[in-house]
């Protein structure tokens, strides 16, 4: 909806606005203050203001971080589009990630900036509409896959235990070869592995199986995503497969956390599909979506600055999480 446009249901404008996620070398994540004078003052949020007539998304956010704060934006990519209602505006918020620019940050509106880090925000009250985008902050960029069936059992648990040691990694146990005793019992062992670093397991179809051993979450196949009606309860992480547009509508209407996209390029796992492609990856992400987007298929760590060009979150990583060349 273009910036301003009256909504017939609900009779207040939709103002669109363009926020940037600014981030430092050290990960931390900039907020502002609303100035005096303006709804929600004193209420902290991500720094942008609203497109004027004529303006791209990028071209108002280089603008209003330019009057804002003083700095000259270098490098932005596309992440995601927060649409929120409140009492005086219907706001659709397209956010950018910020990672290069030029200039000293200074508050030209007298507004304070505080650099934060993922859950442990030390600035309140933050604005509604900005749960989400938190939440969204809290995803790696970087999601690994099992692949038991070729490493064998024994050497992916070994590399399994070694990634958790060292950091935080985010894996999700997909083993489609396994009867579902056998993906249970699998299941059992790898959430019995120590992770000191708070690595993350997320179970693969089996909800049940994910609730009862308190897995940190679950990833619905794209057939399952279609046949839900509303996210499912006592679950912290949910998230899906989708390869078109209406897998992701559906994956937007039930809240996932996020989601794959793909498959981007050709892979072993899908001989003879043809691949999506990062222009329609692109394209399918224009479309605006309250959820990070993670690219899938054919994808490396070198692919992770291509996925994030073209609006991805990140990259999940199949053959290449496990391969010591990757």
């Amino acid at each position: 909806m273009p910036p301003d446009q009256q909504n017939p249901i609900n009779p207040k404008k939709t103002t669109v606005v363009a926020a940037g996620v600014l981030i430092n070398a050290q990960g931390q994540f900039l907020m502002g203050s609303r100035p005096a004078g303006k709804p929600y003052a004193h209420y902290w949020e991500f720094p942008g203001g609203k497109l004027e007539a004529g303006e791209t998304a990028h071209d108002a956010l280089c603008r209003e971080l330019q009057e804002e704060m003083g700095i000259d934006v270098t490098a932005a990519t596309p992440w995601l589009t927060q649409r929120f209602n409140y009492p005086h505006a219907n706001v659709e918020l397209r956010f950018f990630k910020v990672r290069g620019w030029n200039g000293a940050l200074h508050g030209h509106e007298g507004q304070e900036l505080a650099w934060q880090r993922v859950g442990q925000l030390n600035v309140s009250p933050i604005l509604p509409a900005n749960g989400p985008i938190l939440r969204g902050l809290a995803l790696p960029e970087v999601i690994e896959i099992s692949n038991m069936a070729e490493l064998g059992r024994e050497a992916f648990m070994a590399q399994l235990s070694a990634k958790w040691a060292a950091g935080p990694t985010c894996l999700l146990l997909r083993e489609p070869q396994l009867s579902a005793s056998d993906y249970q019992e699998l299941a059992h062992a790898v959430q019995s592995i120590a992770r000191p670093h708070g690595g993350k397991l997320i179970l693969h179809r089996d909800l049940a199986l994910a609730q009862a051993i308190n897995a940190d979450g679950i990833h619905f196949t794209a057939s399952q995503l279609n046949q839900l009606n509303a996210r499912p309860r006592g679950i912290d992480w949910v998230s899906a497969s989708t390869h078109q547009q209406s897998d992701l509508e559906a994956a937007a209407r039930i809240g996932v956390d996020f989601a794959f996209l793909g498959h981007i390029a050709p892979t072993q796992s899908h001989p003879g599909q043809t691949p999506l492609g990062w222009e329609k990856f692109s394209q399918l992400l224009q479309l605006g979506w309250c959820f990070p987007v993670f690219a899938i298929g054919g994808q490396t760590l070198s692919t992770l600055n291509t996925a994030q060009a073209h609006g991805g979150h990140g990259v999940a990583l199949l053959r290449a999480a496990w391969s010591q060349t990757a």
